[in-house]
């Protein structure tokens, strides 16, 4: 009989966990023994069902990803994380690793490329795809002050409209007139990194053009 990698799926989009486990169970050797919506409900199911993998969400209700992965790094659980996120920022993906994970993927990875990760980490080996793997390497070769900030809640006295370290260095790269490809040379991230950070920008602080970012950004003295 075929050894099966049993795995947990979570996440707070459930049309993204029918995809998902679509494609997980199009493998012989892939069974997708639970699902959740949330931080509290990944815990239960790893605890009840005892997975080889769970592959988490960040940002969901209750707890994040990033949480789940630290207790569960922290508690005697076998069970290993494949932190599968939207999100490419610098401060996201250390954190993930700073907790335990032992892959990181994008949403857009091909489905070579994620059946490829479950089983490199299922195997005891750890598995960051390629634009993943860049934001490491360039951290090691270029230490910087990320703050590694567990992102439980959306408030951030300190930091109006809940931006991030990298977002409001980005901000103020952006609002110095420098382009895309520059902001990306300069801080070593991928051109895509900077339009992530850039389209979460404008979403966050609700503006539409750089005249009304400029106004906003000083008007809560982000710059």
């Amino acid at each position: 009989m075929l050894n099966q990698i049993k795995i947990v799926l979570v996440d707070d989009h459930s049309l993204v966990r029918d995809g998902i486990r679509a494609l997980l169970e199009s493998e012989e050797d892939l069974n997708v023994i639970g699902e959740g919506a949330d931080g509290t409900e990944a815990l239960t199911l790893v605890k009840e069902t005892n997975p080889d993998v769970l592959i988490i969400d960040i940002r969901m209700p209750k707890m994040t990803g990033i949480e789940v992965v630290q207790e569960l790094s922290a508690s005697d659980s076998n069970t290993k994380c494949i932190i599968l996120s939207m999100h490419d920022s610098e401060e996201y993906i250390l954190q993930s690793v700073s907790a335990g994970a032992k892959g990181y993927l994008l949403k857009d990875t091909g489905k070579t490329e994620f059946i490829k990760a479950i089983h490199a980490v299922q195997g005891g080996d750890k598995y960051y795809s390629g634009d993943i793997s860049n934001v490491l390497v360039n951290h090691l070769l270029n230490p910087t002050t990320t703050t590694l900030e567990n992102p439980k809640s959306d408030t951030r006295t300190n930091k109006p409209f809940d931006l991030t370290n990298k977002e409001i260095q980005v901000l103020e790269l952006v609002l110095s007139g420098l382009t895309n490809q520059q902001i990306s040379e300069k801080l070593q991230n991928s051109k895509r990194t900077v339009e992530t950070h850039r389209f979460n920008l404008m979403r966050k602080m609700e503006v539409k053009n750089l005249m009304d970012l400029s106004k906003k950004a000083q008007e809560f003295g982000l710059i």
